[in-house]
């Protein structure tokens, strides 16, 4: 089990873990960041909750916690319609264009942030993600002792996932088809591509008519679907990076990846019940 952070969360965001490159903290955290003032404030401590102070000299590799000073987002103008609520877990149907969790430029405006503030959970935490231009059903925990169950599902494949895509072009391939490929997406870029080498994902594909198709994965590598659709000459609509990048507005709501979550299925690892959650949201 993972060690509770020390600093708790604070209107729905948890503190940042930072790795250090070693040496002075205070020095370094100005430095990196021009976070010196939160050191000498007191609001950077150590895993065991000490405040470090000016003085405070720590290896490379060792990490330290502090909040986040949040800047001003573009608002997601969606609401996150809650679909199943106990006190395990709260499954809801994510809207486009919203992040599950703070990354990047994305914090206050994320599915977790939001829900966290609205439901008043501070421990809620994604069981999966959904890409922040996905919409659909996504599946949160409500508490701590329970996340690792949960996650488990989806690390070791024992959920049923469906998705609706609605796309353009002509397959390249005779469908339904199942396509097995290598995925790798490396930090920093916007794009996943297809490898040489033992296939990590794989996804079923079905036509369905009118330019809709259903698209089941068996696994969850990072753009998978967006990435497996392009590959056989169908890129989903609206999709601003697959199989070209678009310079899209942040602040540019108007044409939707079509891409849905439609359905997850699971037998939950605390009751042993059979789950079946499905999104009431549609295409364009």
């Amino acid at each position: 089990m993972s060690r509770r952070p020390p600093l708790p969360v604070r209107d729905g965001l948890g503190p940042a873990r930072l790795r250090l490159w070693g040496g002075n903290v205070h020095d370094e955290l100005q430095r990196r960041f021009g976070l010196g003032a939160k050191v000498l404030a007191g609001e950077v401590v150590l895993p065991d909750g000490t405040p470090v102070d000016a003085t405070t000299t720590l290896p490379a590799g060792a990490h330290v916690y502090f909040y986040r000073d949040l800047v001003d987002e573009v608002e997601v103008p969606f609401d996150i319609p809650v679909l199943y609520r106990d006190d395990d877990i709260v499954v809801v149907d994510k809207p486009h264009f919203l992040a599950t969790m703070p990354r990047g430029g994305h914090v206050a405006q994320t599915a977790l942030v939001r829900l966290r503030r609205a439901l008043e959970l501070p421990e809620l935490s994604p069981a999966h993600r959904l890409d922040r231009l996905t919409a659909g059903v996504l599946l949160f925990t409500a508490r701590r002792e329970v996340r690792g169950r949960y996650q488990r599902l989806f690390a070791e494949g024992q959920t049923r996932k469906t998705y609706l895509a609605r796309a353009g072009g002509a397959a390249t391939v005779p469908l339904p088809a199942t396509l097995r490929s290598r995925i790798i997406k490396h930090r920093g870029q916007l794009q996943a591509f297809e490898e040489p080498g033992e296939p990590n994902a794989e996804t079923y594909i079905e036509e369905l008519g009118q330019g809709l198709y259903r698209l089941s994965p068996r696994t969850g590598r990072t753009h998978q679907l967006r990435v497996h659709m392009a590959s056989i000459g169908l890129p989903i609509v609206g999709d601003s990076l697959y199989p070209n990048v678009i310079d899209v507005a942040p602040d540019d709501f108007e044409n939707p990846l079509q891409l849905l979550a439609q359905r997850l299925e699971f037998t939950d690892p605390i009751t042993g019940e059979v789950r079946d959650f499905v999104s009431s949201r549609g295409l364009g």
